[in-house]
């Protein structure tokens, strides 16, 4: 929690700052329309996230299985773990600074940028620097991803919607199928094969590509581009 706080609290200084703007400036107004793009990001991904990890349990012959021993408090845990650590990546990558760097270079560049640094901060976080092919692998599919959510936040002007489509994905990873660093919790792979080098690629693309490349045309193609700067004074949400 510490650490949300902080990037809030940085984001705030940044804004006003450089900006002159408070933190409303990262689009968290109207409130009824914010949730409902957080809640539309937040089921695309979700389902992706689902289709995925049947089709990963199909190439395996695996299956998956409730895990008796979860319980509501423990994945009502799990899930603010996932919205503490979402909301802080999303705070860095796609507040912000973004925010900022749309206003100075325009949009095309400062996506690009989020992009690029998305991807390179995920050699740290799954720890695979020094993996030369790992390494590539993981910076093109969190490098689309990110490309997706911060073109979502800039014809957004909100930083809801890539909430959303972020938090979709890690929760449904982490908590229901089990895939973060909290253990195992809703949902348990059980029997299968090792995945051959096919099935490996297939998987892969499945997951690191083709889910960025659906979310970048959903952005692409279903998201309207809000014209000019998020107004953050209550006269425009009267």
């Amino acid at each position: 929690m510490i650490g949300v706080l902080f990037a809030i609290a940085i984001s705030w200084l940044l804004l006003y700052l450089i900006e002159k703007k408070n933190i409303l400036a990262l689009g968290l107004l109207p409130a009824a329309k914010r949730l409902k793009q957080f809640l539309i990001g937040f089921l695309i991904t979700a389902i992706l996230c689902v289709l995925v990890q049947y089709l990963e349990a199909y190439l395996k012959s695996s299956v998956w299985i409730l895990n008796e021993n979860v319980t509501g408090k423990i994945v009502l845990k799990s899930f603010w773990w996932d919205i503490r650590s979402v909301l802080t990546e999303e705070f860095i990558f796609r507040g912000a600074l973004l925010f900022i760097l749309i206003q100075r270079i325009g949009s095309r560049k400062s996506i690009l940028i989020s992009a690029i640094s998305f991807g390179i901060y995920h050699w740290f976080s799954y720890g695979v620097l020094g993996n030369i092919m790992a390494m590539v692998l993981v910076f093109i599919g969190t490098g689309l991803m990110g490309y997706a959510w911060a073109w979502a936040f800039s014809k957004t002007k909100s930083i809801m919607l890539p909430f959303g489509l972020h938090l979709g994905w890690n929760f449904i990873y982490n908590t229901i199928f089990s895939n973060g660093p909290l253990g195992k919790l809703v949902l348990i792979s059980k029997g299968g094969n090792e995945l051959t080098d096919w099935t490996s690629l297939l998987n892969f693309v499945s997951g690191l590509i083709l889910v960025p490349v659906l979310v970048l045309i959903y952005v692409k193609f279903f998201v309207k581009e809000q014209p000019g700067l998020i107004a953050v004074t209550e006269k425009s949400y009267a």
